[in-house]
């Protein structure tokens, strides 16, 4: 098969989340069981750090890669869902799997497919551990998909396990309050693998604690020990245990929300006995992430002129950040390019969108996507003006025809929307 026919193959005859939604998603791990040992378990052949969440899971991971890249080590990353390419899920050292190694491992696999018939996710985190075992990384980075204690990804036993902010998302398949997601999210948590939680939510610490007791494991909440001060316009001082740690920090990674993960990267990184990583090497880490890793659509500058911004948050926590952030800047007028899926909390975000912005309505090209006339009639339901587009380019191409030099366009509500951003 070509890259192309494999992709194809993948996508037509396996269930994809990203695509169908929650159809998608299975209930046990007995499918990603049996293809492991098919494959000869190759996620037990290297050391990893399992990062779940439902804000900062991704960035968190990328941070995470970057300081132990910098450090010297082989370092594997695996994440979803993709922006532009299939290949951004499995990199190491910021290298994507090149597209003749997804062609070889399917046809190596297919009979394996064809007889346990797994999903798009759980081919995704196979080829991921194949791909890593088979390199002999140094450790990996792994990104839960969703949830936790079900996800595919849950069949490794890592040096420390990382939960950051939980928020209400995937409610129809996690649970309708923070309880019942945290406990989902808490499902990582495995015996003697110590675990750090990013953000300390009064409501779910019990739930953490309780777990981290039943499995007889260590907890950490990363801000007991790490807090974040700003020392200038754009630079940071981390303090540890009250002390400067890292002076004068200046992340590449721009979002306000940042400042929620670092925490609970330092934390994790401190977990990892087997391995020598410096301040300093920590401090260029989290300077160096998007040249490190190539992550994309996190509070991204796009053009200056007129200053142009897309984000990938979509749910209700992300949306609450990235309306905080937009406050921090000076412009004239605010345009919002905004798309979402149908499965969101659509209401509750509307409600939080600025009324004196110009908003462009479009859907993203997926099953998923909620039709944009549907959602400009919503929209106007929380005094949201704007017109609906046939495409996420041709809204964008409307903004920035109306947009003048010293106006904000946002582009966002889902990572799909931002998926199709040509320039990304």
């Amino acid at each position: 098969m070509t890259y192309q026919q494999t992709l194809d193959y993948l996508y037509h005859n396996l269930p994809i989340f990203q695509r169908i939604g929650p159809a998608a998603y299975k209930v046990d791990l007995g499918n990603i069981v049996e293809l492991m040992e098919a494959m000869g378990n190759p996620q037990h052949k290297f050391k990893t750090i399992h990062v779940a969440g439902t804000n900062g899971k991704g960035s968190s991971s990328h941070m995470l890669a970057s300081i132990l890249q910098v450090a010297g080590y082989k370092v594997g990353l695996y994440t979803s869902p993709h922006l532009k390419s299939f290949t951004e899920r499995v990199r190491i050292n910021g290298t994507e799997i090149a597209e003749q190694e997804v062609v070889v491992f399917v046809e190596e696999v297919k009979s394996i497919i064809e007889k346990i018939k797994p999903s798009f996710f759980e081919i995704t985190v196979a080829m991921a551990f194949d791909y890593f075992a088979k390199n002999k990384v140094d450790i990996a980075i792994i990104e839960v998909g969703l949830g936790g204690r079900l996800d595919s990804t849950n069949i490794i036993t890592p040096e420390v396990s990382l939960i950051t902010n939980i928020g209400l998302d995937h409610q129809a398949l996690l649970g309708n309050t923070l309880e019942q997601i945290a406990k989902e999210k808490a499902g990582i948590i495995k015996p003697a693998v110590p675990v750090i939680i990013s953000q300390k939510q009064p409501e779910i610490i019990a739930v953490f604690e309780q777990k981290a007791k039943a499995v007889d494991t260590t907890l950490y909440f990363a801000t007991d020990t790490y807090h974040i001060e700003q020392a200038s316009t754009n630079r940071l001082n981390v303090l540890k245990n009250n002390e400067v740690f890292l002076e004068g920090l200046l992340p590449d990674l721009k979002g306000n929300y940042q400042l929620h993960n670092i925490p609970g990267v330092l934390a994790s990184i401190e977990q990892l006995n087997d391995f020598n990583i410096s301040e300093d090497e920590m401090k260029r880490g989290l300077e160096n992430v998007v040249q490190n890793t190539k992550l994309k659509g996190r509070w991204q500058l796009l053009s200056e002129n007129p200053l142009t911004i897309c984000d990938t948050g979509h749910n209700v926590d992300g949306v609450k950040m990235i309306i905080e952030q937009l406050q921090n800047y000076d412009f004239k007028k605010l345009h919002i390019v905004w798309g979402m899926v149908e499965d969101k909390s659509i209401k509750e975000v509307l409600s939080l969108l600025p009324k004196d912005a110009t908003y462009y309505f479009c859907a993203a090209e997926i099953p998923r996507a909620l039709n944009a006339e549907v959602l400009r009639k919503e929209a106007a339901n929380y005094d949201l003006k704007g017109d609906s587009f046939i495409s996420v380019k041709s809204a964008i191409f409307r903004a920035q025809i109306e947009a003048e030099p010293n106006d904000f366009i946002f582009i966002g509500g889902s990572t799909f929307v931002v998926a199709e951003i040509d320039d990304l």
